[in-house]
């Protein structure tokens, strides 16, 4: 039966002195399907909005108004590492073994888990970075200035560090007019149908191609939006506003947003009707997740709340848990299993020192189906069934292939069509003779 999983922090004091939730944790990790369920707990964390990353291995999170960042092993179950950086962390994600983070003065720093290696860029934003999107080619960062920069990732990891002193973005989305309160990008990398959105406090999201930089579609909301997701697969992205109010546009409906039948991308889209809205003693969602069939949408809230709710039958939400503080982050964990070749089972902190550059890692274990090579190489010499496979061959007949059947077909029409020529020249030269040798 299919696992789901999610994992939530919050950020702050209690809101009232509740016996019955531990004290001084500050990450969860929940159970969702078949059965909801607290898995294990996290101690001594407190994560404010965009600043919770997962992985099948570890839970990174960056603290409130600091510069350090707390690893947890979800092997093990305990913190593994309490890692300090130049610059206070304002948000961060994760690509692979690469986390990602943006920084209080507008700068973007990469941390190799696997090696320690540590890169940091210039602040090419005057503000702070306020989220950070990421795919397998590129990082997007948004930030207090209301600009979006596009990176390559590839350019930013490459080792060359005289280069790395002038990374510089591929370009800016500059069309919105206050600070960046959400960013979320699509799966695909292809230069056509790569897209982002961004919502901005200046009551808008839009929809971008950015690695071409055009604004695909604007989205304009009652109220200022504090965060967004979008589905796993592209086809919706869904908003919460400081009004407690989610909007849920759907991008390739009857009338789609995008793609073909859209209408230009001048237009402007009004979203006016609410997917659904808490109420006022739960406070509006500062944080929200898709699950991995978009068919279901996680909320968090200030008063302590985890909201489920039916997105496919658009149901009254139902309350999963209240932690006593406000829920800054919540997270799906793919149910999926990886198809990296490698774990990383322990981090390895970061540095800037220059030193050898050593890959920490665990392989995985090799589950292919075993084949008659396998069984070759881990034999002792040579298996007895091979070598009779072997002299039995010699003694049958050789039989033709199917590739030499058609090579024989393909010679009998060629003698086929030679045969013809030959005896409609014949026939050409004969009729000359005759004509030649009448007076």
């Amino acid at each position: 039966m299919l696992t789901e999983e999610f994992v939530s922090a919050i950020c702050g004091a209690p809101l009232s002195s509740n016996t019955a939730i531990a004290k001084d944790v500050g990450i969860y990790c929940h159970t969702l399907s078949p059965a909801y369920s607290v898995k294990s707990t996290f101690k001594k964390s407190s994560v404010p909005v965009n600043c919770l990353a997962v992985s099948e291995t570890h839970v990174f999170a960056a603290q409130h108004e600091k510069a350090y960042v707390h690893v947890y092993s979800r092997l093990r179950g305990n913190q593994e590492a309490f890692v300090a950086f130049p610059e206070r962390i304002r948000c961060l994600t994760l690509i692979g073994d690469v986390l990602v983070m943006g920084t209080a003065e507008g700068r973007l720093m990469l941390w190799e888990t696997c090696t320690g290696r540590l890169v940091s860029t210039p602040a090419r934003h005057v503000q702070a970075v306020s989220c950070v999107a990421a795919t397998p080619c590129h990082v997007l960062t948004g930030s207090d200035d209301s600009d979006i920069h596009v990176w390559p990732l590839p350019q930013l990891l490459e080792l060359d560090s005289a280069a790395a002193a002038e990374h510089e973005p591929l370009r800016s989305l500059s069309n919105h007019r206050a600070a960046i309160t959400g960013l979320s990008a699509s799966p695909s990398v292809s230069r056509d149908t790569a897209f982002c959105v961004s919502a901005s406090k200046d009551k808008s999201c839009i929809i971008w191609n950015y690695q071409t930089g055009d604004a695909l579609r604007t989205l304009l909301l009652p109220t200022f939006p504090l965060c967004l997701s979008l589905d796993p697969s592209a086809r919706a992205v869904c908003v919460s506003c400081e009004d407690g109010s989610l909007y849920l546009a759907k991008l390739f409906s009857e009338k789609p947003v995008l793609g073909p039948g859209s209408e230009d991308s001048s237009t402007v889209v009004q979203v006016a009707s609410p997917f659904g809205a808490t109420q006022p003693d739960v406070g509006p969602a500062s944080c929200l997740s898709l699950s991995y069939d978009g068919t279901m949408l996680l909320t968090g809230h200030p008063r302590g709340q985890i909201l489920r709710w039916d997105v496919a039958e658009n149901k009254s939400p139902v309350e999963l848990a209240n932690l006593n503080a406000a829920v800054t982050n919540v997270a799906f964990v793919s149910p999926f299993p990886s198809e990296a070749p490698t774990k990383t089972v322990t981090i390895v902190k970061p540095s800037q020192a220059e030193r050898a550059y050593t890959f920490t890692t665990e392989f995985e274990s090799y589950s292919a189906p075993a084949t008659r090579f396998d069984s070759l190489v881990n034999a002792a010499g040579v298996p007895q069934e091979a070598m009779e496979s072997a002299i039995a061959a010699f003694y049958q007949p050789a039989g033709e292939s199917a590739s030499d059947q058609d090579l024989k077909k393909q010679n009998e029409e060629l003698w086929e069509i030679i045969n013809e020529q030959k005896a409609l020249q014949k026939q050409t030269l004969q009729r000359y003779v005759e004509a030649k040798s009448k007076p």
